[in-house]
């Protein structure tokens, strides 16, 4: 263990600088586990356990590595006084490192269930575990430790894999083919065809080319439903207004099932920085505000499955049913849709060809890192576009920012434009559209830019191009079983009453008048960006998701008494 130790000192280790125990909390964790001894070069648990106890060091020295086993390249060491574990230990994953012993010692060996009591009845010590944990995905995955996706960045396949990871927030590093000379020397000692990448390094496993559902399950994100899972309530969509729903109804005893095609979050989960959303003065990633969202409602026992799609919203005898796109479904008493939108596409005839690869939806640091240091474009003029420009800004040599209307302010915060027109790599080309894009095999080299006022076409240099035009509601799997509004959003209460009126229809069912967040099916509630009439804000969704759990339960009573 010597060469372990030497690749890192306990004082230099940025990646455990946090509060050791005091004696104090040593003392009641010891209470709540059992001591026992350790031996050097003994694996507390490996990359990859899908079980394992929170071991809190009273002697010794314990070293974190990045790998399936010892000899991987060490993360840091710890000390006595210090706890071990990420993330994963709260949340159900499998772990992302392995714990080594490189200097024997003592530990206090604790059950994670006894750990999670602790946490509830020990506020202190509660919140020094969380925090910990927390700050140490977030440098897991600025570090790149955990799994390996080795493939091409110019692979749709490899995006698709290195996107979910990122949206999940899963820790992850590329062995790119296009870059690194040992790639290619890798998958021939592993006896991999190209044409089966890209492929998932994860522990002992390979995975040849997965699907995003494979991935999960593999990594031990996605929680499996029984094939006909039963709960008292469902959330279709886990944005903001989805977790908040799913908080609140687990915290209230509801047998709560959320399910999401994609990634806890939602579009602002993709929001590289929140800078106005209440409590967060300094601002919070939207990754990491839904990580502790969805830690939040699994502590409170709610079913979080991802990616899980809803495909079908079906009525069942006074219940409902929710079929998913892979066969499965579950039984509910109630609903709540929180799907929100989806992004919108210019009218680019190469779009297509470049999606992907070249041009993105999300600025997150995945994107970030693969147009490092190049000319890159933002096409949109509200606050998501404002956001990204801004966070793209940091990484790239210069961005440029297309905007059809006539100022920023018009469709952008105050504080966003502000800052944009004082970043010196930024600039803003108004009354102006992206018409053509030139490049190929998928890898931009310019844009053609229009002038909307004297039609002047102009050649633009642009190694990735990033569009935020907005979004339209995500209802396709409703298919006709909800009343919208003329845009395809839902309506709920009022505005479902009026159009009711409009048009002779008795809405809600007979004897049942829709509640505020109600949709046309009784027991059936929207929230969020698919709403008609909603506030697009992160605050808004969050209080929508809220309030519908109080409108749920009034449901429930009204079934229950009627």
């Amino acid at each position: 263990m010597g060469s372990v130790l030497s690749q890192v000192t306990e004082t230099a280790d940025e990646y455990h600088a946090f509060p050791r125990l005091t004696d104090g909390q040593m003392h009641l964790v010891a209470e709540h586990g059992q001591k026992r001894t350790t031996v050097a070069g003994e694996m507390l648990f490996r990359q990859g356990d899908r079980t394992c106890d929170f071991f809190v060091i009273v002697s010794g020295l314990i070293a974190t590595v990045d790998g399936p086993g010892p000899d991987g390249d060490v993360i840091g060491v710890h000390g006595p006084g210090r706890f071990l574990g990420e993330l994963g230990l709260l949340t159900g994953e499998p772990v992302f490192v392995t714990s080594v012993v490189a200097q024997a010692g003592e530990v206090i060996d604790v059950p994670v269930e006894s750990l999670r009591q602790l946490m509830t009845t020990d506020s202190d010590l509660g919140d020094i575990v969380l925090r910990a944990y927390l700050v140490r995905r977030s440098i897991l995955l600025k570090q790149g430790d955990g799994f390996r996706i080795v493939g091409s960045h110019f692979s749709a396949d490899t995006r698709r894999l290195r996107e979910f990871a990122t949206r999940n927030r899963l820790p992850h590093r590329l062995v790119d083919l296009e870059k690194d000379r040992s790639a290619e020397a890798l998958l021939r000692q592993l006896k991999v065809a190209p044409e089966d990448t890209p492929i998932i390094l994860w522990s002992d496993r390979i995975l040849r080319n997965p699907t995003n559902a494979e991935l999960a399950k593999a990594i031990g994100l996605l929680e499996p439903l029984e094939f006909e899972a039963r709960a008292d309530l469902v959330v279709v969509g886990a944005g903001p207004s989805g977790l908040a729903a799913a908080v609140y109804g687990a915290s209230e005893g509801l047998a709560t099932v959320v399910v999401d095609g994609s990634a806890a979050g939602g579009q602002a989960g993709l929001s590289p920085r929140i800078e106005n959303y209440l409590g967060f003065p300094a601002g919070v990633s939207g990754g990491e505000l839904a990580e502790r969202a969805v830690l939040q409602a699994r502590r409170f026992g709610a079913h979080i499955a991802v990616p899980a799609a809803a495909g079908a919203l079906e009525s069942c005898g006074g219940s409902y049913l929710v079929r998913l796109e892979d066969g499965s479904s579950v039984f509910t008493r109630a609903v709540i849709v929180a799907t929100g939108a989806r992004y919108r596409r210019p009218d680019i005839p190469e779009l297509p060809q470049f999606e992907g690869i070249s041009v993105y939806y999300a600025a997150t640091q995945v994107e970030a890192q693969l147009c490092a240091g190049d000319p890159v474009t933002v096409v949109g003029g509200g606050n998501s576009a404002g956001q990204a420009a801004l966070f793209l800004a940091k990484h790239s040599a210069w961005v440029t920012v297309v905007v059809r209307s006539e100022s920023l302010e018009e469709n952008m915060s105050r504080y966003l434009a502000d800052r944009i027109e004082h970043t010196a790599n930024i600039n803003v080309q108004l009354c102006s559209e992206v018409r053509s894009l030139i490049g190929k095999d998928g890898a931009l080299e310019a844009l053609v830019v229009v002038d909307r006022g004297d039609g002047l076409r102009r050649r633009q240099e642009a190694r990735a191009l990033f569009i935020f035009i907005g979004a339209d509601p995500h209802v396709a799997w409703l298919g006709d079983h909800l009343a919208l509004d003329d845009r395809g959003y839902i309506l709920t209460g009022n505005d479902l009453i009026e159009e009711a009126v409009r048009v002779g229809d008795n809405p809600g069912g007979e004897g049942h008048q829709p509640t505020m967040l109600e949709a046309s099916s009784p027991g059936v509630f929207a929230v969020g960006d698919v709403r008609s009439g909603s506030v697009k804000r992160v605050a808004a969704a969050v209080g929508e998701g809220s309030m519908a759990i109080w409108l749920v339960h009034q449901y429930l009573a009204e079934r229950s008494t009627g």
